[in-house]
């Protein structure tokens, strides 16, 4: 993510503050090994298999697994008349995956005859991740995306006073806090859950995932003392069983949204 995206070295607008420079197009192609065996499957069928994935990174997108054709069953795909042009990859072939009576339409690209300056694709092909059922990272189910080599999450404990506001009114204090850093991303603020007015907020059948922190689940905001405070929805969210560079976080909350200030007191 941060190689690609905002202001990571392969983005079209890279930082300023360096005393070198990229010698390159404004629009980058980066293809590097993905370390690990991956796996994916559509109706109990095993499409690919790989120890030799790769991850393309391009400018201001996230990066893409890459296989090589000798890695997926052939035998699954069947050419269609549906093709792409990328100026900076090629004219793009496409695939659909068929298994028994499951069809996964135009699932699978390629370039077959990349231009010039992007040869490494030619035996290649890649997917659309959601047209899959399944997708293994080793032997762990992986949702989302693979995690980027390139990109990491971080959390340390801090004692600033952290205040959430919700149209002026305080929702949680702590000075038992823990921020979370991600790549691209600002700082979220995750405070316990015992310093929050957990019995303002009502829990939503919201879900999502994150291939960095596991799955959250979500609150919205439905009044406090004053009972004239508009609901917002979906205020706060938390992570009950986040993944190992997370698990901090375990069990805390964060908040974002309309009418929701987050405010970090100075160190004293």
């Amino acid at each position: 993510m941060t190689l690609t995206l905002d202001h990571g070295p392969l983005s079209t607008s890279p930082p300023s503050e360096a005393n070198y420079t990229i010698d390159g197009p404004p629009h980058r192609l980066l293809l590097t090994p993905f370390p690990r065996r991956v796996r994916a499957e559509l109706a109990g069928s095993t499409v690919l298999d790989t120890i030799a994935g790769a991850l393309l990174h391009e400018s201001n997108m996230l990066a893409k697994l890459y296989v090589p054709v000798a890695d997926v069953d052939m035998s699954l795909l069947e050419a269609t008349d549906h093709t792409t042009h990328c100026p900076f990859k090629g004219d793009a072939a496409y695939w659909s995956l068929r298994v028994g009576d499951r069809v996964a339409e135009n699932a699978v690209w390629g370039y077959p005859h990349p231009i010039a300056a992007a040869p490494w694709l030619g035996d290649r092909v890649s997917f659309y991740w959601d047209r899959l059922d399944h997708w293994y990272d080793e032997d762990e189910e992986v949702f989302g995306h693979l995690r980027d080599p390139f990109s990491r999450v971080d959390v340390r404990p801090s004692s600033r006073a952290v205040t959430v506001r919700i149209g002026g009114q305080v929702v949680a204090e702590s000075t038992r806090a823990m921020v979370l850093s991600e790549n691209s991303l600002p700082n979220r603020w995750y405070l316990p859950a015992a310093d929050v007015r957990t019995e303002w907020f009502t829990e939503s059948e919201t879900v999502s995932h994150c291939p960095y922190k596991g799955w959250a689940r979500y609150w919205s905001f439905t009044g406090g003392d004053a009972g004239e405070q508009a609901a917002v929805t979906e205020a706060s969210w938390g992570y009950d069983e986040p993944f190992d560079d997370a698990r901090r976080i375990a069990g805390y909350r964060s908040f974002l949204g309309d009418d929701v200030s987050v405010d970090v007191a100075d160190p004293a």
